[in-house]
């Protein structure tokens, strides 16, 4: 199946069982508005090139769209509108007033400089600037991009409109109007579910060791933060392959050794291991960090997790994601266990449309309440209906958004 279809795997059955209305579920199927766009770019060295970038816009039945923009080579209009849905289950499940929305533009990062990055992302600013806007629709960091591409982001879609409006995008720098607390959102977040489906589980302290794929700042941020709190970290993976170390990885150090060094990789006292070795370590907890599509039926039966929180976006494959329920793993979904992004990103929201700005506390406090609200309606459907998190999550979302659009 592709991602699109991948991500509406579970839709129908789960409608049903909710009670959703069919007219609904129709128009669920479909993106409101695609944007496809080609737009110039000028290299350092003066050679020219036209880059493609896609928005796509799928519901606004509970609000603006929201989502992230994307750099990456594999970046496609099935991969961005599957992401777009999955935000505006993501937004529908914390309770945020967004619908979904997802961007991208098709290039390899590491073959462009910062300087080109910046005239990449303000060339797809005005691309899709009719399009765009605090009302909207109000995009935000994903993979390969970043705070300062954000503030270059809103620059150029001021040099558009004629004014400021820092209120068009989020996950901008503090500088520019972000919010304290954005660059650990989703990692804080996923965390703060991640402790109330232990407690409810009553889950034996064994559980408290973990496996990360993906040492980007969500994985990086979340390894910190489950080491701070007493887990044993034993695996790690970033782009270049995985480490492991069975009395658990000195986590401070790691982080100060991939600055230097640019890679997990022969970090001292650690064997190395490959990605499919690091799913298959047993551990309480796996958190898959990376990219979509990393569990699939090819390695699904290898995993020897108590429990899944997937991190990342979808990277469970609909397939997997039964051998796991038969399995009897648990999976905390992406649209629950990774919405402390764009729980932040709402905040960021909120105060430039106020002209304010919350202490870190403030965001905290505000993120740790939403999310364990969040968390609580999913576990409570989870039981009521006899369903996975997943299923019950989709499930909260569905209904949430059946009420905005009647």
């Amino acid at each position: 199946m592709s991602f699109l279809q991948q991500a509406f795997a579970p839709i129908e059955a789960i409608a049903e069982r909710v009670g959703l209305d069919p007219f609904v579920l129709a128009r669920l199927r479909h993106p409101e508005r695609v944007l496809d766009v080609h737009f110039p770019l000028v290299r350092d060295d003066g050679t020219k090139e036209i880059l493609r970038g896609y928005r796509v816009q799928w519901s606004s039945a509970r609000g603006p769209y929201k989502g992230g923009i994307r750099f990456h080579p594999q970046v496609d209009m099935d991969e961005v509108g599957a992401l777009a849905f999955l935000m505006a289950l993501k937004c529908a499940v914390v309770g945020i007033p967004y619908g979904g929305g997802k961007g991208g533009v098709a290039i390899h990062p590491k073959q462009y400089s910062d300087a080109e990055q910046e005239r990449v992302i303000r060339g797809y600013a005005k691309a899709i600037a009719d399009g765009i806007g605090p009302t909207k629709d109000i995009p935000a960091p994903d993979v390969a991009t970043n705070p300062r591409l954000m503030d270059a982001f809103a620059s150029a879609y001021a040099e558009v409109i004629g004014h400021a409006e820092p209120a068009v995008v989020t996950g901008k720098t503090l500088a520019a109007g972000g919010s304290e607390g954005r660059g650990r959102a989703t990692a804080q977040g996923g965390f703060y579910v991640l402790q109330q489906v232990l407690e409810a589980r009553h889950m034996d302290p064994e559980s408290r060791t973990a496996v990360v794929q993906g040492f980007g700042n969500a994985g990086q941020t979340m390894a910190e933060i489950l080491f701070h709190h007493g887990f044993s970290i034993t695996a790690v993976s970033d782009s270049k392959g995985g480490i492991r170390h069975q009395a658990g990885l000195d986590i401070p150090a790691l982080v100060a050794y991939k600055e230097t060094h640019g890679s997990v990789i022969g970090f001292p006292g650690a064997e190395p291991i490959s990605q499919e070795e690091l799913l298959a370590t047993p551990c309480g907890v796996l958190v898959p960090a990376a990219l979509e599509r990393q569990i699939t039926v090819e390695n699904a039966e290898q995993i020897r997790a108590q429990m899944i929180l997937e991190l990342a976006n979808g990277p469970t494959t609909a397939e997997a994601d039964v051998m796991l329920a038969k399995q009897g793993i648990p999976v905390i979904p992406d649209i629950l266990a990774n919405s402390g992004g764009v729980a932040v990103s709402f905040f960021e929201w909120e105060q430039n449309r106020v002209g304010e700005h919350w202490t870190a506390a403030e965001v905290d406090g505000r993120l740790h309440a939403l999310l364990k609200e969040a968390t609580r309606d999913v576990l409570a459907t989870a039981e009521e209906l006899g369903m996975t998190y997943r299923e019950a999550a989709y499930a909260v979302a569905l209904r949430r958004i059946g009420q905005a659009m009647k």
